[in-house]
């Protein structure tokens, strides 16, 4: 399954999908013992390489913990991603020649 090659605007329906699914522990506590595996898992198919493994790291946890499963971690690192950590263009120098 190849998830990363999705478009952002998909990626960050399926990351409130998944955000959602988190809930469920609210109403059924024990699907997080299968949800935080599950979770993880997605998180590294999403987003490779480094960040996306230390995603699926604190995913894990986050859906391991009882209540901390509030926190919406699919959207958060998708913000990462996609805002706050875009590359930025070089900008360019303007000489001033006088």
């Amino acid at each position: 399954m190849t998830l990363e090659n999705l478009s952002k605007n998909k990626k960050l329906l399926l990351g409130l999908l998944f955000d959602a699914c988190g809930y469920l522990s609210f109403i059924f506590p024990p699907i997080d013992f299968v949800w935080a595996p599950a979770s993880a898992w997605l998180m590294t198919k999403l987003y490779k390489g480094k960040t996306g493994k230390i995603a699926a790291v604190v995913t894990f946890i986050e859906e391991a913990l009882p209540w901390f499963d509030v926190i919406p971690t699919f959207t958060l690192m998708w913000l990462y991603t996609y805002v706050f950590s875009s590359k930025k263009k070089p900008t360019e120098e303007v000489i001033d020649v006088e």
